[in-house]
């Protein structure tokens, strides 16, 4: 009886520390995901060059589909395609193109004026590349090279981590930046 006791009672402690602040339990809005920041300009330009088709690529070139959300929680069964950060107004909605706020700012804070992509933790970056496409639509009319940049691990923003592992990283690749890309004319 008194090891049953002893047991028991070493089980509850051991629940209560795990769900104590600082245990494995504490969870972040970005757990299982991360995200691909593109930082697409010219040469010699700050402001990203809007308007782009960008896509996950597998080694073959063609756009990877995310099947059953294997690569991504959103789309299901679509190419992974990026989009474009957007600012957000006073009541936390998207503002429309030319709308002013007092307190604008951008939906992904992390990601300023850039592209981006959500992607599973588990999504091998190093096995895929990226497309970037300038359209014949209006705003560029086509005139940048189509450009195909590999990805790696290190590309993607892993957004919930803890100290040890920001410690990790303190020497190497630097994480948590946005890929520069710079486009030529055709």
């Amino acid at each position: 009886m008194k090891y049953t006791l002893l047991i028991i009672v070493s089980l509850l402690g051991l629940s209560a520390k795990a769900q104590l602040p600082g245990g494995n339990s504490m969870h972040c809005g970005y757990d299982f995901t991360s995200y691909i920041v593109l930082d697409v300009h010219e040469s010699g330009k700050k402001e990203n060059i809007k308007n782009l088709r960008i896509t996950v690529v597998d080694s073959l070139g063609k756009d990877l589909i995310n099947i059953s959300n294997l690569y991504s929680f959103k789309n299901a069964n679509q190419p992974l395609v990026f989009t474009s950060n957007y600012l957000i107004g006073d009541d936390n909605k998207r503002l429309e193109q030319g709308a002013v706020a007092k307190k604008e700012r951008y939906f992904f804070p992390f990601a300023k004026d850039n592209y981006l992509l959500s992607v599973a933790n588990t999504f091998k970056a190093d096995s895929f590349a990226v497309k970037i496409q300038d359209t014949d639509g209006e705003e560029n009319g086509g005139k940048f090279k189509t450009v195909t940049i590999p990805l790696h691990s290190y590309n993607m923003y892993v957004l919930c981590s803890n100290e040890s592992q920001q410690a990790a990283i303190k020497f190497g690749v630097k994480m948590n930046k946005p890929i520069d890309i710079v486009l030529e004319q055709e």
